[in-house]
């Protein structure tokens, strides 16, 4: 927004603005709003970082890259990067209770990774609510029996002269009946970018369903969403847990297990392993998207944010563990009963979800239930991610907007949504991919936020604003990881991303050139915003180049915790007034 661009201070909200949507009695901050309880933000960021990807994406890296030992790297990665930056965004988000835009007034010139944070969110948004869509289709087509994609011959949508025997006969390069399934029925797919299919009317059905789901709960903002997740953050673990006692009690489940965490070292792709274990601990985290900060931004001022990250993400990184064992104990009861090695039966992503773990379960008693449960978790889970998602862009626009939006927070919520369901619809039937480029980046610009333009030592001040003062060895660790460690991790996932980048395919279809160039398109709309609001504000700036530098790589005057009664002596209106006069002289002379 040229609101945001022009590095004008947002009006202070007042509650008045607000009319009760999203603030309650007792909140500290009248303005903005806060959490009701802790549980409900701690159930809402465990809901926001533990996604699909965790459960369909995590599995499968770890069995390839030599099961049981990749949970070393995964771990050491999550000590190295995942707990630093999200106790950083975290405690940024607290600090300045501001929208992933607003947060960047500490380093002007790098406003621009806001605005592509809150692009990328809404680019995944888009698609995830897409994703969310899949789910819950599968969840109703599971209410029947035998399940639909258990046999080619329950309903007449095989292709013509098409061969689909049992999966259990297949030796050859032949589409199983789940495949067909996804491909014919589920998808309506077309046979590549180039030729476009009508709206695929049982998805679009689902996706109006999701996306009037995600508006209630958002309707009044974190006061409704809290609510929600004490049931979305907690049943994906009953699910889990049933569909793995179930797991383990069947025949082969002790092979499937024994495939996902038998250790499988591998040297010879040892940088591979530890570049997937960093890459995994980013994206399951969503580091650097904007969702951390924007739910911290309604924390007390004084919460442990700390405590908080460590707890979290120990909890993240232990449910995609956790959930692998219910994954492969059925998937190894289905290699039993194939005849086949486990290796031969799993798939990534999209084919895990929806071909290979359909298929194992339709295999089971009662097939039904295990199959609407699974998908019932599939859609849990990713709502609660799609919640965080469109809290960002909302949270955004309401920050930068206060009096436009003061008292019609569920028109913006609902129109967010209308947006997100009309620009998913084209998407039903397709998949799509963004570049790691897109997600690196912004996590590099939060290292310098710390390391290389607000200073160290003036961040870890604030942090102690918040949760009191601590030891010189407690910080040693958290500004090696701060301005060392984890720039350079991010740098080496980054070249190396690029280097080895191919064209992503779906299956054995190759997307064609227009349509690489399309997703390439769609990273640099993420990215461009960067290099556009620091050119912006540096030709908007006075004086001389090193003088213009100087001054947007310096706090702005607006830049201080959201109450007075939280600024103290480093932040008060005095000492503000005082940095104004001294940067004015400074533009003059």
């Amino acid at each position: 927004s040229i609101y945001c661009l022009l590095g004008k201070a947002t009006k202070e909200i007042t509650p008045d603005l607000i009319q009760g949507s999203r603030v309650a009695d007792g909140d500290e901050n009248t303005g903005r709003g806060n959490w009701t309880n802790k549980r409900e933000y701690i159930l809402s960021m465990i809901g926001y970082a533990i996604g699909l990807g965790n459960i369909w994406r995590f599995p499968y890296i770890a069995y390839k890259n030599g099961g049981g030992a990749f949970l070393i790297p995964y771990f050491v990665t999550l000590f190295l990067c995942g707990i630093p930056f999200f106790f950083l965004e975290n405690a940024i988000g607290q600090f300045c209770s501001q929208g992933p835009i607003n947060m960047w007034r500490a380093v002007p010139i790098l406003q621009g990774v806001g605005f592509s944070m809150v692009a990328m969110n809404t680019f995944v948004s888009i698609y995830y609510n897409v994703i969310v869509a899949y789910s819950l289709y599968y969840m109703f087509a599971s209410f029947q029996f035998p399940l639909p994609w258990s046999s080619c011959f329950m309903a007449n949508w095989t292709q013509e002269n098409t061969t689909c025997p049992s999966s259990d006969m297949i030796t050859a390069s032949v589409r199983s009946p789940s495949e067909q399934y996804w491909d014919l029925v589920a998808l309506q797919r077309s046979s590549g970018l180039d030729e476009t299919g009508p709206i695929v009317w049982h998805l679009a059905l689902c996706l109006l369903l999701s996306s009037i789901l995600v508006a209630a709960a958002l309707i009044r903002g974190i006061k409704s969403s809290g609510k929600v997740v004490y049931f979305t953050a907690t049943l994906p673990y009953v699910v889990i847990l049933i569909l793995l006692i179930r797991g383990v009690t069947l025949e082969g489940a002790q092979d499937g297990i024994e495939f996902y965490i038998g250790s499988q070292s591998n040297l010879t792709k040892l940088t591979e392993v530890w570049k997937d274990a960093a890459t995994q601990t980013f994206f399951s985290l969503s580091i650097a998207w904007g969702g951390i900060g924007t739910l911290a931004s309604y924390n007390n001022f004084h919460n442990n944010m700390f405590l908080d990250s460590v707890v979290i993400t120990l909890i993240n990184h232990g449910s995609s563990v956790f959930a692998g064992f219910a994954i492969f104990s059925i998937l190894g009861h289905m290699a039993h009963i194939y005849g086949k090695p486990v290796g031969k039966v799993v798939k990534e992503g999209f084919g895990l979800a929806f071909i290979a773990y359909p298929e194992a379960l339709a295999k089971l008693p009662v097939s039904p239930l295990w199959s609407v449960l699974f998908f019932l978790m599939l859609f849990i889970v990713g709502l609660d991610t799609q919640f965080t998602q469109i809290e960002v862009i909302t949270t955004c626009l309401f920050d930068a907007f206060p009096e436009i939006f003061k008292s019609k927070r569920a028109v913006l919520t609902i129109g967010t949504c209308v947006i997100v369901f009309l620009l998913g619809l084209p998407l039903t039937d397709v998949s799509l991919r963004i570049s790691e480029t897109a997600f690196f980046c912004p996590q590099l610009c939060m290292c310098l936020f710390v390391s290389c333009i607000i200073g160290g030592n003036r961040f870890i001040e604030d942090i102690e604003m918040m949760i009191g003062n601590k030891s010189f060895c407690f910080w040693l660790w958290w500004r090696a990881c701060w301005f060392f460690i984890s720039p350079c991790i991010i740098l080496v996932i980054l070249f190396w991303s690029l280097i080895n980048f191919a064209p992503p395919t779906y299956g054995q279809v190759h997307y064609p050139a227009w349509g690489l160039a399309l997703g390439w398109c769609m990273v640099a709309a993420i990215l461009i915003w960067i290099p556009v609001v620091a050119g912006y504000k540096l030709i908007k700036a006075e004086g001389s180049l090193w003088k213009r530098l100087k001054f947007l790589c310096s706090p702005s005057e607006d830049w201080h915790p959201y109450l007075d009664i939280h600024r103290g002596e480093r932040y008060s209106k005095e000492r503000c007034r005082q940095q104004k006069a001294v940067s004015t002289n400074d533009k003059q002379m």
